[in-house]
């Protein structure tokens, strides 16, 4: 029985993230796929396929089943990497839905040069980002001008718990315990307090 499948992945905790999910689930919905089983995970694309949740999807994937991704790049950062991937996918004889070009890559011709040229063009696209970032950062350098975050800038998933914390802390319970409770790594709880200055009152 054909399974349909999405992969969703971003480097950081963002709107992102439900922003990939609609698109991938107003797509299926659209091309009447049925239920679609998502993937996703927060992690940077430099971090080869293979270690991340994508290479266990992969492996997993058989003959006749549907991934559906946003785009390409959401496979990996360089041409070599997404077209390694979608060999692998097309010899499996898994159809690779692309949303955003509204592309269905298969194992023909076609589908291999669309993906080469894509993947080229995206990773040329990164690599002039790249540059335009790092001449402004050394034109603010010349300038005099601080570089980094402006101070105050920092924001946390944990701020919407902020008042549960102070009132936890009040009560005399341990970071640790409310690490448990928020489910969170205890240095992610005790770094927020640090940077939010809470940490005088604990």
């Amino acid at each position: 029985m054909m399974g349909v499948y999405a992969y969703i992945r971003v480097s950081t905790d963002s709107q992102e993230t439900e922003n990939q999910r609609y698109e991938v689930l107003k797509y299926a919905n659209e091309k009447k796929l049925g239920n679609v089983e998502i993937v996703e995970e927060t992690i940077s694309g430099k971090k080869s396929w293979k270690k991340r949740q994508l290479g266990n999807l992969v492996d997993e994937l058989q003959e006749g089943d549907i991934l559906i991704i946003t785009e390409l790049s959401r496979l990996g950062r360089s041409m070599l990497e997404i077209m390694e991937l979608l060999s692998i996918l097309l010899r499996k004889g898994v159809e690779l839905h692309v949303v955003k070009n509204r592309q269905i890559l298969k194992d023909d011709l076609q589908s291999k040069v669309f993906a080469m040229a894509f993947s080229i063009a995206a990773e040329i696209e990164r690599e002039l980002i790249s540059q335009r970032t790092r001449e402004a950062l050394q034109r603010r350098k010349a300038e005099g001008k601080p570089l980094g975050r402006p101070k105050g800038s920092y924001s946390s998933k944990l701020d919407k718990y902020r008042e549960q914390i102070e009132e936890l802390r009040a009560k005399g319970v341990s970071i640790a315990s409310i690490a448990k409770i928020l489910e969170v790594p205890y240095t992610t709880l005790y770094d927020y307090l640090r940077r939010r200055a809470l940490s005088r009152k604990i």
